[in-house]
């Protein structure tokens, strides 16, 4: 008896021994992949084995023991990956595992690339408690006899010294692709052991359900514009050229103050012509007129001269209206909006054509030009708001007054809808002024927010 208790214990002492020496290795490694072949090739020195692989939740398999050059893609390091990944969520201690323990798809592969009998060892994401720690990954061992309870305490404890090691050299990217595409994953994985509708895919699955069913304002961007709501348009009187400017753009006027004038020179040769005509043309009448007194031959003559006078009378004042039209007055108080007026000085404009506008101070609302994929239902009154490009972090309110029937081509070649927006209140800022205009419509589920243009791209491209 006493022979055998100073075996166990010279075994025992062996064991430490081998700990030490291992733990000794640990210190003096300089890379990561010295830790790895440490775990998977020298823990042997501990309790034998006859397979051994390191993986972790960042990057996966990470060394086989017996293999210098891991194929990531080999059916066994596929496999081996999943096996891991589920005993990480199920087994945050060291113990025991087998066949038993596995999904069904897993389970049936375990005797082609592993004896009956593992060991798994979790690597935890900090010391102490590891059920209180994330699993990092972890240590799977393989051999043909069970494992014995010295066995898992001793190689525990090496593994929690190899773990201190791993953290001190190789610090967690929790950004990583792989570690994030597992961390999703992880809910949707089949739980065995809850009923279908406690599963975490029937949950997030009734939860995005849910999600997409909450209702949302139908919005749209378009680019808008501050304009005028009623503003007095200026139009040429008469066929000319524009010879000056008497107010700048943006200038406040006053009602009859002169805007611009054409060039009057040929306008004021033909009234002197027409004013000499008509002179001429009374002389003519009076002196016959004179005349009709004492002879009778020149009374029916004075109703013939009588008409070539107001003929000429007519067309003095004709031309006395167009040297009046031809310098234009503001019809109202407001300010004068229109382009750089040395682009119309010496212009030559026909009668009708727009050359400048006068809106009321305050008289403002929003233009915005909606795109034919954005022409959603808007009713009266929406709500409208405009970020301007001069102040992007305030908004101006409106509601929508009307949207035109008819698309109309657009300066950059695209149709769009004219819509216009009376403002809630008043703004400081002035008519001009250009930015994006957010429109709401109606509530609608936020499946059909989210999937409104792409099933209109769609059904554009397959006709459907």
């Amino acid at each position: 008896m006493q022979t055998e208790v100073q075996e166990k214990q010279a075994v025992t002492a062996q064991d430490l021994g081998t700990l030490l020496d291992l733990s000794r290795r640990t210190r003096q490694v300089v890379d990561a992949s010295e830790l790895g072949f440490l775990a998977v090739n020298d823990s042997h020195a501990l309790a034998p084995y006859r397979q051994a692989a390191l993986w972790l939740v960042e990057g996966g398999v990470q060394t086989l023991s017996g293999v210098v050059q891991l194929e990531a893609n080999a059916p066994y390091a596929q496999w081996l990956d999943a096996v891991c990944g589920h005993l990480a969520q199920v087994a945050p201690q060291p113990q025991p595992v087998d066949a038993s323990q596995l999904p069904e798809s897993l389970a049936s592969e375990w005797a082609t690339w592993l004896p009956g009998f593992g060991l798994w060892l979790p690597l935890a994401a900090t010391g102490g408690n590891p059920n209180a720690a994330p699993v990092l990954g972890g240590l799977l061992l393989a051999r043909d006899t069970p494992w014995q309870e010295s066995d898992m305490v001793l190689l525990a404890e090496w593994m929690d010294i190899w773990s201190h090691a791993w953290r001190a050299r190789h610090h967690s990217t929790p950004w990583s692709w792989r570690h994030w595409v597992k961390t999703l994953r992880a809910p949707f994985q089949p739980q065995s052991n809850l009923v279908w509708w406690k599963q975490g895919r029937v949950l997030w699955a009734a939860a995005a359900l849910a999600v997409f069913m909450v209702p949302i304002r139908l919005t749209v961007l378009a680019p808008g514009e501050l304009v005028p709501t009623k503003p007095a348009v200026i139009r040429a009187p008469l066929e000319g050229v524009v010879d000056h400017f008497w107010v700048k753009p943006n200038e406040a006027v006053k009602v009859g103050q002169p805007l611009f004038n054409f060039d009057d020179a040929s306008l004021k040769s033909k009234l002197e012509v027409a004013q000499q005509a008509l002179s001429g043309a009374q002389a003519e009448y009076r002196q016959s007129a004179q005349l009709a007194v004492t002879e009778s031959k020149y009374k029916g003559q004075l109703a013939l001269l009588m008409g070539k006078v107001e003929e000429r009378q007519a067309e003095a004042a004709y031309l006395r209206g167009q040297l009046e039209r031809a310098h234009v007055l503001a019809p109202q108080d407001g300010i004068a909006l229109f382009d750089d007026p040395s682009e119309w000085i010496g212009k030559p404009v026909t009668t009708g054509e727009r050359i400048m506008r006068v809106a009321a101070p305050g008289d403002v609302e929003v233009e915005a030009w909606l795109a034919v994929g954005d022409a959603v239902p808007l009713p009266v009154g929406a709500p409208v708001s405009l970020y301007l490009n001069a102040s992007p972090l305030f908004s101006v309110s409106a509601r929508v007054r009307y949207v035109a029937h008819d698309a109309v081509q657009r300066p950059d070649g695209s149709f769009a809808y004219r819509m216009r927006a009376s403002l809630d209140g008043t703004t400081d800022h002035r008519v001009g002024l250009k930015g994006t205009a957010k429109i709401s419509g109606h509530w609608v589920p936020l499946a059909y927010w989210v999937l409104r243009r792409p099933v209109a791209g769609i059904r554009q491209m397959v006709g459907w």
